[in-house]
């Protein structure tokens, strides 16, 4: 819900493309459905396993181009309204470049920072780093209000909008009910409200043992030889809402073998996302060059990241 509003927001229109990693939750691509939109796959990184910013300047070079201020796909001749990069596992994308790739093409960026509440980016907290940022407080998430999320932005006139949107857009009156557009019954109920409050005052402890449980698994990898423990970026501060293992290319062929392995034993480790173009609904979008993000999805392995696994120190 809180997507699809930041998209509605942002002006995203029925027929407009919007820039959202392949390597991500579905919930990007379905708010991109929801407003009519087509999502746009673009490839990540394997440091950080975000967007790879700079394999998509050369991608918009190619296939993108400014028409009086609107940027155009040159193949589809759709509009390129939006960008969305996801902090995956709780990792920051690195920003301040996509900040700049999207300024050139005049893309409103929408950060999805789902899984990555307390995370900063270069001492700024991840979700307040472009025009509008989404959180979840799902039952997963650092901390929970049984589900819902949050919409953040330092835009006083699109925060007043997004109450009024998220309220069934009904103007304010005593006692007529008049709606002045498209609104969504998207209020969060207030005892979940009250929930969340009372977690946000523990978020600092949540985070601290988030870091230890992620250093304790980086301490038990670090000599273990065909797998990498995925490491908050070095410009980034992480709340390692995930941790993950990457099996490199020698060990990829045991993946399946090792999630069925470890699960009969009751060890709930998964893998990562299947890539949105492998999914039906999404098959023809159109997209950048995937290689990395298939190996990401070849190779990654979530583990059990709960903070009753970690001990406050």
């Amino acid at each position: 819900m809180a997507l699809h509003l930041c998209l509605r927001l942002a002006g995203v229109q029925a027929e407009e493309e919007v820039l959202i990693p392949a390597l991500t939750f579905v919930a990007p691509a379905n708010a991109v459905a929801y407003c009519g939109a087509i999502p746009h796959l673009v490839d990540s990184r394997e440091d950080s396993l975000g967007m790879d910013t700079l394999k998509l300047k050369d991608y918009l070079e190619e296939f993108a181009e400014i028409k009086s201020g609107v940027c155009l796909n040159r193949r589809t001749r759709r509009r390129i309204s939006a960008i969305v990069p996801v902090h995956v596992f709780g990792h920051p994308v690195d920003m301040d470049p996509l900040n700049e790739l999207a300024a050139r093409y005049n893309l409103v960026v929408i950060e999805d920072a789902a899984e990555a509440i307390g995370s900063r980016y270069k001492g700024r907290m991840a979700g307040m780093l472009g025009k509008l940022g989404a959180l979840s407080f799902n039952g997963n998430k650092t901390i929970t209000t049984g589900g819902g999320g949050a919409i953040l932005t330092d835009d006083p006139e699109l925060a007043s909008l997004a109450k009024h949107l998220s309220t069934t857009a009904k103007k304010p009156h005593p006692w007529n009910f008049f709606h002045d557009q498209l609104g969504y019954n998207y209020r969060m109920p207030n005892i979940n409200a009250a929930l969340g409050c009372a977690q946000l005052e523990q978020l600092p402890r949540f985070l601290k043992l988030k870091r230890n449980l992620a250093e304790k698994y980086q301490n038990v990898f670090r000599e273990v030889q065909g797998v990498r423990f995925i490491k908050e970026p070095e410009y980034a501060e992480s709340n390692y809402w995930l941790n993950a293992l990457y099996l490199e290319d020698s060990a990829k062929g045991e993946r399946d073998a090792l999630l069925e392995l470890l699960n009969k034993d009751g060890i709930m480790v998964r893998p990562v996302w299947n890539l949105m173009h492998c999914l039906p609904m999404y098959k023809n979008c159109p997209s950048m060059d995937l290689s990395v993000g298939k190996k990401l999805e070849a190779g990654l392995i979530n583990l059990p990241s709960s903070m009753v696994l970690a001990r406050e120190s």
